[in-house]
């Protein structure tokens, strides 16, 4: 009878661990409430630190980020701009601690680009389809749903949206210009070898390539009906308050037709410019969104288990979900943190850091990339 009731109380802890409740939630355009690190328990001096650290690791890349842009894809042939970017600020970021505002560095309401980060908010919109019934499961293949040739042939025609969502697809083809095996190739070989590599059964390899990300932001446009970012605003990001500053572009030429209506499919990133332009204030309130298993206040803007299933490690790649890194046991592992934390990541440092155990987001812009893992060990030692 003892071990049943330590059992139970233990599982009661495990439970209170991870259901802390957030206390405040912004509206929009009021001031941000704060609170001092001694009001939430957390250690200033080490606080001070961790904020110090993010301010002196400034992303090395050219503020021009047209130059960033096209030095950091040197290797990948035919790569050139296709959307808008824009010059970046500074070092710049926000720690949330239930909600309120604990720390922040830098301009926290510019409005900068956000590259790979985008692909948190995409698989967001994915998630609003699974929940609204528009896709019945990421099982699916998605050949049932866009049969215009995307998906033609033996093996694109396997691609569920799983495989989109977990990125190892190997969906192979080109779309508005792009062809998937020149983006990212591989370290060794040439263009014939990249070209005419052989195909990876869908769901056993997992590759990075914004190629297949448009292709799912162009599936998921059809899937709507209409275009991405107006889905975003209606379901998402007017109902968390965010400002109406925030962006999300396409390239120039990435137009289609839906219903006689011409309309733009948005790009995954900034890997050739466009993706989300958006303030650190608006990301973090994307994350509060997250941290709070996608309630707002009271309403339920996307469902817990979209949540969970983003979040689950998928075969290929323990550290990556749904279009979420996530700091489990692998190659992106921050040693010495919680395997629960989980996070959104692009280019140029930009990040978006859900830890639930501890109730914090943290978003921080303009970081060296390499110095992610560091800047996150000394903001969680401040609640040592």
């Amino acid at each position: 009878m003892r071990l049943i009731i330590v059992s139970i109380a233990l599982f009661l802890i495990f439970c209170t661990s991870y259901s802390q409740q957030i206390e405040y939630f912004p509206d929009r355009n009021e001031i941000w409430e704060e609170r001092s690190p001694e009001q939430v328990n957390i250690n200033p001096q080490r606080l001070s630190e961790a904020v110090m650290y993010a301010t002196s690791n400034e992303y090395s890349g050219s503020r021009d980020l047209r130059i960033a842009i096209l030095k950091g894809f040197e290797r990948e042939p035919f790569h050139e701009i296709l959307g808008p970017t824009k010059k970046r600020g500074g070092p710049a970021g926000i720690i949330l601690k239930d909600g309120y505002v604990v720390a922040k560095w830098g301009d926290t309401r510019r409005v900068d680009m956000t590259f790979s980060v985008t692909k948190s908010f995409l698989s967001t919109v994915a998630g609003l389809a699974v929940d609204n019934g528009l896709i019945k499961s990421t099982e699916d293949k998605v050949v049932n749903y866009i049969w215009d040739g995307t998906f033609g042939g033996e093996h694109n025609g396997k691609i569920t949206w799983t495989h989109l969502l977990q990125q190892n697809s190997d969906w192979t083809g080109e779309l508005w210009g792009g062809k998937d095996w020149a983006d990212r190739p591989l370290r060794n070989g040439g263009i014939d070898d990249w070209k005419f590599r052989e195909l990876r059964e869908p769901g056993t390899v997992m590759e990075y390539n914004d190629v297949r990300v448009n292709v799912l932001a162009y599936s998921l446009t059809h899937v709507w009906r209409k275009p991405m970012p107006q889905v975003l605003k209606h379901h998402i990001m007017d109902p968390i308050g965010a400002s109406t500053t925030w962006r999300w572009f396409g390239y120039e030429n990435a137009w289609t037709n839906i219903d006689g209506i011409k309309m733009k499919s948005v790009t995954g990133g900034g890997h050739s410019g466009g993706g989300i332009f958006i303030s650190a204030e608006d990301m973090a309130r994307f994350g509060l969104l997250f941290l709070n298993n996608g309630k707002w206040k009271n309403k339920q803007l996307i469902s817990k288990s979209w949540i969970d299933k983003a979040i689950t490690p998928s075969a290929p790649n323990a550290n990556y979900g749904y279009m979420w890194w996530l700091n489990k046991k692998g190659s992106r592992h921050w040693e010495g943190l919680s395997e629960n934390i989980y996070y959104a990541a692009g280019f140029g440092g930009n990040f978006i850091v859900i830890d639930k155990e501890k109730n914090l987001v943290v978003v921080t812009r303009w970081l060296e990339p390499s110095k992610i893992g560091e800047f996150m060990t000394k903001v969680e030692a401040a609640f040592d």
